[in-house]
């Protein structure tokens, strides 16, 4: 019996966009949804009652790169996994280590061979190396629901010639990673589906991956940089390419407007650190757009974020106390943020689903981008 399956309940007849149920060892996941990233096995300055109770996450991501550096595979397995390690006991997705080893190119840290990645840790400098098989065995010992095939996501831009060899590597090393997959019947694997922006590419990466029947696939490679126009060509061009009874993950992505345009063509699962990374840096996302809280405009402002949410902060503190906070460099100013913030995206995709059913989500992101301040592509 497959650990991960797919039911689709509805699809939205005038977008396109679906609305389903991925069914895990840990739980049911209600999609579309945004999926908050624990990178070093938390969810930054959030507990995990208060991502159940007030975040109301289904799913939480961690990182096979980081957990493999510190405190390494082997200490979390004897822990119980990751589950267990952390505290959490809803479904977690574990990426590959493929993202962060490959953005240490840029510092000329990681050297690709077919075999796999050598590397630099950029905690002491010492020497490491990541293959598909090293990845599959560390993401087994830490236990996720959802793995992640080893791949290379390529620099925005890249040539066609780089990107179609960085391709087929990502193909190649797919199938290594499904030979080491062992543990069928309590994780899942996903394929991910490279090519950058050419089309071609991206179609001979879907047909190759689809022949080898992963229990779901992601599209990497996107939301690395590149104009929305073409993110969106991208996006729309590859997703009717992923089977229809599987689901369907964009990776990297947690803007509002990102995360409904995912929905609109046909994705079931997105993930970002944006969040709380901008809550970090003193930044709300409310529904008429972003309040960055530190500002003087705030000083004497005694109104919640964002009238409209329903998260513990709104419901008990006022902008001028956030913005205290924040120039004072309190930690519970970037912990009221980060709560508002995760609440704000995972509300909002309740909003999308709800929306799916009612074959309305083309209006309500019109009405939404009006109101938040985005424009239209």
């Amino acid at each position: 019996m497959e650990a991960i399956t797919y039911e689709l309940l509805h699809i939205d007849k005038n977008s396109g966009a679906r609305r389903g149920v991925i069914h895990t060892p840990h739980g049911d996941i209600q999609t579309p949804v945004f999926m908050p990233v624990g990178t070093q096995a938390t969810v930054k300055a959030m507990t995990p009652d208060e991502l159940k109770e007030e975040i109301k996450a289904e799913i939480i991501l961690g990182n096979t790169y980081h957990l493999f550096l510190r405190p390494g595979h082997e200490l979390i397995k004897d822990a119980g996994g990751l589950h267990k390690f952390m505290n959490w006991d809803r479904p977690i997705l574990t990426d590959s280590g493929g993202f962060q080893v490959f953005s240490l190119g840029q510092a000329g840290l990681r050297k690709i061979a077919e075999d796999g990645v050598e590397f630099r840790s950029y905690l002491d400098g010492s020497k490491n190396y990541m293959s598909p098989e090293i990845s599959i065995e560390v993401q087994q010992a830490l236990g996720s629901d959802i793995m992640m095939c080893f791949d290379e996501c390529c620099p925005y831009p890249s040539t066609y010639e780089y990107t179609k060899k960085s391709m087929e590597m990502t193909t190649r090393w797919a199938a290594r990673c499904k030979e080491a997959w062992t543990n069928r019947n309590m994780q899942g694997l996903f394929g991910i589906i490279q090519g950058g922006f050419y089309k071609d590419l991206r179609e001979k990466s879907s047909k190759d991956l689809i022949a080898m029947d992963f229990p779901g696939y992601a599209i990497g490679g996107i939301s690395v940089g590149e104009p929305k126009p073409e993110f969106l060509d991208i996006l729309r061009y590859t997703t009717p390419l992923m089977p229809e009874n599987k689901p369907r993950y964009l990776m990297g992505v947690g803007s509002p407007d990102y995360l409904i345009e995912a929905a609109l063509a046909g994705i079931d699962m997105c993930d970002c650190v944006l969040p709380t990374r901008i809550a970090r840096h003193g930044t709300a996302m409310t529904s008429s757009g972003k309040v960055v809280a530190r500002n003087a405009i705030y000083e004497r402002d005694f109104s919640p974020l964002d009238p409209e949410c329903d998260c513990y902060t709104c419901k008990n503190y006022t902008r001028a106390y956030i913005r205290h906070l924040i120039n004072t460099k309190e930690i519970l100013g970037i912990r009221l943020l980060s709560i508002h913030n995760l609440r704000f995206l995972t509300k909002l995709m309740d909003r999308v689903r709800i929306e799916i059913e009612h074959d309305n989500l083309l209006n309500f992101r019109d009405e939404f981008y009006k109101k938040y301040g985005y424009t239209k592509e």
